[in-house]
């Protein structure tokens, strides 16, 4: 089985690693953590209109620091499964996550997508919108959505 697991630096990328582990055989499964990379949206809003020489350095060394941070968290990750067993692979798209999780999952060929929720609902929802539904929609396979459990 191919499992694409598509996490973010939150509590519900860290159970849908915790369901992996626990779910799924190391010796029968491959698993791509994959992570996109949204770099514009995390560039100070002040690199966006930036004048002069040091203007394009800034807005390059803004994003060379946002893959430096996917690429550590990626790794993080891979290094968690390749512990349990599991033979791991990595990817850091340019892309919104939306379309990097599909075009992901599309490319490797995986048989499953399985990602947290942040459970984000009412205005959050509407104004931020839902990763997880979007893929849930158009992933060209099977996905499963991860909650964190409640507290006690």
């Amino acid at each position: 089985m191919r499992v694409l697991l598509a996490v973010d630096p939150s509590p519900c990328s860290d159970a849908a690693v915790r369901q992996v582990i626990e779910r799924f055989t190391p010796a029968d499964t491959e698993v791509r953590v994959v992570h996109a990379v949204e770099w514009m949206k995390e560039m100070p809003l002040c690199f966006q209109y930036g004048q002069g020489p040091a203007a394009g350095h800034d807005v390059v060394e803004s994003r060379n620091k946002s893959f430096e941070r996917a690429e550590l968290l990626v790794a993080r990750i891979a290094r968690q499964l390749e512990a349990a067993g599991f033979h791991v692979s990595v990817s850091t798209p340019d892309a919104d996550p939306r379309h990097g999780i599909i075009d992901e999952a599309a490319s490797w060929r995986a048989d499953l997508v399985m990602m947290g929720s942040h459970g984000r609902h009412g205005l959050d929802r509407l104004l931020l919108g839902s990763v997880a539904e979007a893929v849930l929609r158009h992933a060209p396979c099977s996905v499963q959505i991860v909650r964190e459990p409640l507290a006690a």
